[in-house]
């Protein structure tokens, strides 16, 4: 694809200079800043002046973009995160001590009243967490009282601060104010009714909490804050957005403020076939104005970001400095204590390193540092001096002069990076970022690079952002492409790239929003189509860490691992439970996916004898599956399941053409005679009249069988083409609104799998009927986050599961093409 842009370059800048058309005008989320999983930055309305900027997991991180045309402001991007007075304290501002219980005390517990005098006294966050808990808690029920006494003040809306893990009830002298079941992750701001703040007393008061503990984490914390009103700047005015365009490598989006009309792109240029400029962590933010009148208009633009984008949590203080490097202005910020790995989990942010904003000098720009409320003003009182440099309220301004603006557009960017210092630990070596080389060694020298780089950079973007849309089309559709385009940032920001202490290559996904793991192998397994189409170099980096596991001795079982670790630190698996027939077919089936789309089997051979292992599992125990985890795990254990089973026989195919490939027509002969047999069991065992069950021997029972789809696509010819028609024909019988459910248990999907359940078509028709379902999830889902992959097919909302790369698996039916043509 590569030699196609770079033999048509001029003919594809042309057409992309003068397409008229869009490529996605509506998503869940929109992506702006996208590189890896802690630089990670998006807009969850359709309006990107509707609400403040966040990370993927939805905490804010703002980005303020104000506009001035001949002295009138206008708001074009984000809004004024909102900031919160703390009337009582939790307990990740300051440990607090309060009574408990694990006994049930019986009636009027949470009254004021209530004698806790026999009950213990502890220190919050109650969790049974070793290393935040001074006692933990491990029980089933834990009730808590605290008192606090409260002095007469003024409130605007007053919030509960809550950290639920699991189902919560929570007491304001007496008073049940929140019930919350599940858990939530976090401390986060529940509204209280107007009423409840007369229910704060002057002097004595009791909060009470009551947990359940229903399994896995547990956790309780609370407190109460006090939103405090934004400044209203009433001559501020909020800019028309016009449109909108999703691209693979850019968000383009187009306002009308007053007589002067903006255009701003957010670049992230994630180019696989480049893995310098891919590891690269800065985006570009280009700013386009021009009159709509045919007359010259004197023009301003804003931009701020604030210190959240380098810390986990906003209460953690930072310092910030600016300075000049070179050809660059340059602001920088980072939280003070500095703690390189010290986090490790889900809904977590990173909280070392540095936040870089970068402007050419050539663009006249000028950058100070304030708190969020002193750059707003600042903007309007036209001065530009910085007024705090560390503290908690940290925000980089940057302030770009257009000049007299006519109806010819004047572009200027600015550049936001970020210095994460070390990324990654790998079986206990702290890794370097794979963008550090003999040549490049400081965030300075790396901004420099992007500024000289910048116009073929965005060249090379438009050209993949128009081919890429093309072949998608090509292969299944407009509405197939578009869902190929939203997922091309997400899966590649869902990784971080980087180096192993051996010198080979790393390719690291994070499990987002669902449990935190690093380099999962079954997430390895969904993503991989979109890496095979544009670089199989990626492939090998996810997986090598695996084989590194098993080849070393660290990981010492006959089957493949699940993950590494706990996202950053990669020192061998946590995950509680194996899957050893899920992740060993998963491993063989990349292999030879790789060895497809090289034309040689190396990488297999370099491996041989670990995949020889694997492959010896797989014949014994994977045609008939004990009680297992599969990669949907978050349906629970099951035994005899029929996809996992047409997995390993499919790996087990996979192996018998690698050995093929590298000449071993015996192991070939012997593993393809055993996989097809495999099959003819496999056909009886599952016959369910008009279609193959869930569940070996139960027909009432059925599940989409994504998992053949590689017999298709690598030319396996182990499956008959009956099977592929039984079960495409009865799963255009079972779609919902929003997509086909996964199987017959629940009404809930994946996404991924559907993409590759509907790749099992023999025609478009039937391809594009199992697809619409999934645009019109993508279109009109109620969840505001980047897209998910786990949702309801009867009402499009989220199940769970957010911003993962396993959307990457959008791309196997471009796969199938691309193959198909060799």
């Amino acid at each position: 694809m590569y030699k196609t842009i770079k033999r048509f370059g001029a003919f594809v800048l042309m057409a992309v200079a003068n397409t008229g058309f869009a490529q996605v005008t509506k998503a869940p989320a929109y992506p702006l800043i996208t590189h890896n999983t802690y630089f990670s930055v998006w807009s969850n309305t359709d309006d990107l002046n509707a609400s403040t900027t966040h990370h993927w997991t939805g905490k804010d991180q703002s980005m303020l973009g104000l506009i001035k045309v001949d002295g009138q402001v206008y708001r074009f991007m984000g809004k004024e995160p909102v900031s919160y007075r703390t009337i009582l304290p939790g307990a990740d501002e300051k440990p607090y001590t309060a009574k408990y219980t694990e006994t049930d005390p019986g009636k009027n517990w949470a009254d004021n009243s209530f004698d806790d005098s026999n009950w213990k006294t502890g220190t919050a966050p109650f969790t049974d967490d070793k290393a935040v808990s001074k006692e933990l808690w491990t029980s089933h029920d834990i009730w808590v009282r605290r008192t606090f006494t409260y002095s007469k003040t003024n409130i605007n809306k007053l919030y509960l601060k809550l950290h639920h893990d699991d189902d919560a009830e929570v007491f304001l002298n007496g008073e049940k104010i929140n019930a919350s079941s599940g858990a939530n992750g976090d401390l986060q701001m529940f509204e209280l009714n107007s009423d409840i703040i007369s229910k704060l007393k002057v002097g004595e008061n009791v909060l009470a909490l009551h947990c359940t503990n229903t399994g896995g984490a547990a956790w309780i914390d609370a407190g109460l804050a006090d939103e405090l009103k934004p400044t209203e700047h009433a001559e501020l005015q909020v800019a028309k957005q016009t449109s909108v365009d999703i691209k693979a490598t850019q968000t383009v989006y187009n306002f009308k403020c007053g007589e002067v009309n903006l255009q701003l792109t957010f670049t992230s240029p994630l180019l696989m076939n480049d893995l310098a400029l891919l590891s690269r962590p800065v985006s570009y933010i280009t700013y386009s104005v021009k009159s709509n009148n045919g007359k010259q208009h004197k023009v301003q633009v804003y931009f701020s970001a604030s210190a959240d984008l380098a810390r986990n949590k906003p209460n953690q203080a930072v310092t910030a400095k600016q300075y000049t490097s070179g050809a660059l202005s340059v602001l920088k910020v980072g939280t003070v204590e500095q703690p390189i790995l010290q986090k490790k989990g889900d809904d977590v942010r990173i909280d070392w390193g540095y936040l870089y904003v970068a402007a050419p000098k050539t663009t006249g720009s000028t950058q100070y540092i304030s708190s969020n409320e002193a750059g707003v003003n600042s903007f309007f009182k036209n001065e530009t001096k910085s007024t705090t440099t560390e503290g908690t309220d940290v925000v980089l301004n940057t302030v770009i002069p257009f000049g007299s603006v006519g109806a010819t557009p004047v572009s200027k960017f600015v550049e936001l990076g970020y210095d994460d210092i070390t990324p990654v630990q790998y079986f206990h070596t702290d890794l370097k970022p794979w963008w550090q080389t003999a040549h490049l060694k400081t965030m300075d020298q790396l901004l420099a690079k992007a500024t000289a780089d910048y116009a073929p950079v965005l060249k090379k973007c438009e050209a993949l952002n128009i081919s890429l849309y093309n072949d998608a089309v090509k292969a299944g559709g407009d509405k197939y492409a578009k869902l190929c385009v939203l997922a091309y940032r997400q899966s590649i920001s869902a990784h971080v790239l980087v180096k192993s202490p051996q010198g080979e290559i790393l390719f690291l996904s994070k499990e987002n929003f669902s449990n935190g793991s690093i380099n999962t192998v079954d997430i390895t397994y969904p993503s991989a189509p979109l890496y095979l189409i544009y670089n199989p170099q990626l492939m090998k980096g996810m997986q090598n860490g695996i084989f590194y596991f098993s080849e070393s001795g660290k990981f010492d079982h006959n089957f493949a691992a699940h993950d590494l670790g706990t996202y950053p630190i990669a020192n061998g698996q946590t995950y509680g439970e194996g899957m050893p027939v899920e992740e060993s077919g998963n491993m063989l089936i990349v292999t030879a996916a790789i060895a497809k789309a090289e034309g040689n089997a190396t990488y297999a051979k370099k491996h041989w004898k670990v995949l020889t292992e694997w492959v010896e599992y797989l014949s014994k125990e994977g045609l008939d599956p004990a009680n297992q985890l599969c990669t949907d795990d978050f349906a629970g254990h099951l035994a005899r399941n029929a996809n996992l089973s047409a997995k390993a026989i499919v790996a087990i195919g996979c192996y018998a053409h690698l050995a093929d490939m590298l000449g071993d027509k015996a192991t070939a002969t012997k593993y393809h005679t055993m996989a097809k047999e495999m099959v003819g069991k496999w056909m009886k065992m599952a016959d369910a009249g008009d279609h193959y069950s869930l569940v070996f021997d139960k027909p009432e029972t059925w599940s989409q069988k994504y998992n053949i789809v590689w017999d298709k696509i690598l030319g396996l010819n182990l499956f008959p083409q009956s099977v592929y028609d039984r079960e495409v024909k009865f799963y255009l019988t079972k779609q919902k609104e929003f997509g086909l459910p996964l199987d017959s248990r629940k009404t809930y999907t994946k996404s991924d799998w559907i993409t590759w359940t509907a790749t099992l078509a023999k025609n478009q028709a039937d391809f594009k009927a199992l697809i619409a379902p999934v645009y019109k999830y993508m279109e009109e889902t109620p969840t505001r986050v980047p897209m998910s992959d786990w949702y309801e097919t009867t009402d499009g909302k989220q199940v769970g599961f957010q911003a993962r790369s396993v959307v990457g698996g959008y791309y196997i039916k471009m796969l199938e093409q691309k193959w198909a043509a060799k």
